[in-house]
């Protein structure tokens, strides 16, 4: 396990594109049981360790995870993100070039549970949520584009959704349009950084999770 970060209140770790971060019907550790044993054997604490998760990846995803290590900051946290006061950024290597090098997307969401998938539309719908995200193009290889998604709204696969209503499928994203899978079962959408004000010291924090040991991220020209 990969940690970026640590306090007293937070931990954040870089999850692999192979980790749930909360136990599912697959019945593999979860991340947050992961990181509970990471903290009981760092720590040499008896009984039961908190690591509330404080927002979550799709299995798929790889990059930046949070957890509280007490229940104070998780609502804290918690909180901050209901109130839109934590920025999330993402990379995304995609299959086309978008339109324009910069801009704002604005969709409509309809989430199908039994296919668990999202749909985005135009115009709003029925049962829709908004869904926002800002991108700008940051880099190029031989075959693919590196987008940064600045994400406005949380919504059920968001930015696979709207990457792909705009024509840029995710690497590796069978689900949302990409021709084929990556060799690690993974997508190539990373968590990349998080900005926020420390709940509790105030401070200005800035976490940045390093990109996968993979070939492909290597192979970027960075355009800025």
């Amino acid at each position: 396990m990969e940690v970026i970060y640590e306090d007293n209140h937070l931990i954040a770790v870089n999850k692999t594109c192979s980790e749930i971060v909360q136990g599912d019907k697959t019945g593999d550790t979860p991340l947050s049981e992961t990181v509970k044993q990471w903290l009981k054997e760092k720590y040499n604490k008896p009984g039961n360790v908190f690591a509330g998760v404080i927002h979550r990846l799709d299995r798929p995803v790889s990059g930046l995870v949070m957890l509280a290590k007490t229940s104070k900051a998780l609502e804290r946290m918690n909180e901050l993100f209901r109130n839109g006061a934590i920025k999330k950024t993402y990379w995304a290597i995609v299959k086309n070039k978008p339109e324009t090098p910069e801009g704002e997307w604005v969709h409509y969401l309809v989430r199908n549970e039994k296919q668990n998938k999202s749909y985005a539309y135009d115009q709003e719908k029925p049962g829709a949520k908004k869904a926002i995200l800002a991108y700008r193009l940051i880099g190029r290889s031989e075959r693919y584009f590196l987008l940064e998604i600045d994400l406005k709204t949380g919504r059920h696969h968001q930015i696979r959704c709207q990457l792909a209503k705009m024509g840029c499928p995710i690497k590796g994203d069978l689900k949302y349009g990409f021709d084929r899978s990556n060799p690690d079962g993974g997508i190539s959408l990373h968590s990349r950084k998080v900005n926020f004000i420390h709940p509790v010291s105030k401070e200005a924090i800035e976490i940045v999770a390093p990109v996968p040991e993979d070939k492909l991220w290597k192979e970027f020209s960075f355009l800025v």
